[in-house]
């Protein structure tokens, strides 16, 4: 902390113990809120003053001899007081005199408009809540750009109960958030969806391939993995005849971190008994649209710079078809490792280190291939080895009955018509397990009882994952992932 905060945080503390030795405590038990700010303006009325109870932080104040005009803000907005000596009472006012810009005060009085037009309220009496002892930073805006000392994004993301008080878009966005959650729900809760919650501690890393996290349990004497995905929990309650469920749930991954990664984040994870990976693509367009409608009236939004038109009817496009036609590769011809080596440096694609062709396949397309998906795209119809989980596709056992969404340059969503055999998913779990011990650290395990659940009978169904951090970047347009998770990890402040 800087000198000159140090010397403003002292003074704050003088101001707090004075108002003590006049027997007026700084942080009371309660106050009785009864209105908020919003509804106060949306309800007045000039001829009709209300007595409002309002509460909320102090973020402006100009003193004007024995009177003071200033302004409070709560959740729902922000109004004007008007603080007058006379009305207040001399004793009061100095004490009042000495709140701080930051301070939460509870406040009684009549609402009135103004001489200038602005609603207001006639301050009848004010009471100091909590004392904030720290200055907040000062924000300017022009031209629609904020300038505080939040443009350090370090700051910014470590201290976001202040970002929250002083910057309206942070407070807006998350707002949003919120709504996003709760809207898609909704959509799912309508299409007779239930929710259900799954264990967030695993005996064993599974349903996705990604480094875990790993912790260990005391008194079972167990190592356990912090989830990377709900999937095998999930479908293993299609198995007991839930035909519709769903999850929004927090998953880890002990991966990097870059504007599109946060080790700790957001996905839903949705299973539906009788469907396929086609249903899900509906189901999937059916989502962001009416989010998009619910929240703009439109399904057009910008982004970064893109419009992007999210109504029904999106791109479809195979996976080694997008190769070829945005990386000239045919990986429909390519027979051997060498080859695909080779194909990969041609276009400027390092892959000297990997160990099979699609994951060669799989780098180039990241590389050279998603980004170019800027509004809504299908990526279908995936090779066998990179989706342990999904369908064969009947005419071609290679492939399988897969998706991945793509907007705006990046995965939104991935999706299979669920494996539910048990013979050939276990020998796909058998191939995971080889490249584990070939050194493949996000390989995932072998889950005896999943195969288990599966020789009971997993009827046929689809299955779909939506990146909800992703999906708030886009509505909130951002392009980082950092501005839609409240405390992103960041390393520790030293």
């Amino acid at each position: 902390m800087s000198e000159e905060l140090v010397d403003i945080r002292t003074q704050r503390i003088e101001k707090i113990n004075k108002l003590k030795a006049k027997g007026i405590n700084p942080y009371p038990l309660r106050f009785a809120k009864e209105n908020d700010i919003a509804q106060v303006l949306a309800d007045f009325n000039e001829e009709k003053p209300q007595n409002v109870s309002i509460a909320g932080r102090i973020k402006s104040k100009r003193e004007m001899g024995k009177a003071t005009f200033c302004n409070v803000e709560d959740m729902s907005g922000n109004i004007q007081l008007y603080v007058a000596a006379d009305k207040l009472g001399e004793s009061e006012y100095e004490d009042f005199k000495s709140f701080d810009l930051g301070d939460i005060v509870g406040v009684k009085g009549e609402t009135f408009r103004t001489k200038r037009g602005e609603i207001s309220i006639k301050t009848e009496s004010m009471v100091l809540l909590s004392k904030c002892l720290r200055p907040l930073p000062v924000v300017k805006e022009k031209d629609g750009k904020i300038f505080d000392e939040f443009a350090d994004k370090e700051t910014k993301y470590r201290q976001r109960y202040i970002d929250l008080i002083v910057n309206h878009k942070t407070k807006e966005d998350f707002i949003m958030r919120s709504r996003i959650v709760s809207g898609v729900r909704k959509i799912l809760e309508e299409k007779g969806f239930l929710e259900v919650e799954t264990p967030m501690m695993h005996p064993i890393a599974g349903g996705a391939a990604a480094r875990p996290f790993i912790t260990h349990h005391n008194a079972l004497d167990m190592t356990l993995y912090l989830r990377i995905a709900p999937e095998l929990y999930l479908k293993r309650l299609v198995v007991g005849g839930f035909e519709k469920v769903f999850e929004m749930n927090r998953n880890f991954r002990n991966e990097g971190i870059d504007t599109r990664h946060n080790p700790e984040f957001t996905m839903i994870e949705m299973y539906q008994a009788y469907a396929d990976y086609k249903d899900m693509m509906n189901l999937a367009e059916e989502i962001y649209s009416t989010l998009a409608q619910n929240l703009f009236g439109t399904t057009e939004i910008d982004y970064q710079g893109e419009k992007i038109n999210l109504a029904k009817g999106w791109k479809r496009i195979g996976y080694v078809e997008a190769i070829k036609e945005y990386a000239g590769v045919d990986f429909s011809v390519i027979k051997t490792l060498e080859e695909a080596k080779a194909a990969a440096k041609s276009c400027g694609v390092k892959a000297d280190d990997f160990k099979s062709i699609w994951s060669i396949a799989d780098e180039i397309f990241s590389e050279k291939v998603e980004h170019k998906f800027i509004n809504p795209t299908f990526l279908t119809d995936y090779p066998k080895e990179l989706s342990p989980l999904a369908k064969s596709r009947e005419d071609n056992p290679d492939y399988v009955e897969r998706f991945e969404l793509f907007i705006a340059g990046r995965e939104m969503a991935n999706a299979f018509t669920e494996l539910n055999d048990p013979f050939d998913q276990k020998e796909r779990f058998e191939a995971q397990v080889e490249k584990k011990n070939a050194g493949d650290e996000e390989a995932t395990e072998m889950d005896s009882d999943y195969i288990t659940a599966l020789e009971y009978g997993l009827p046929p169904a689809g299955g779909m994952g939506i990146g909800i951090d992703r999906m708030i970047m886009l509505f909130v347009n951002t392009a980082s992932i950092k501005d839609t998770i409240l405390f992103p990890l960041l390393r520790q402040d030293k």
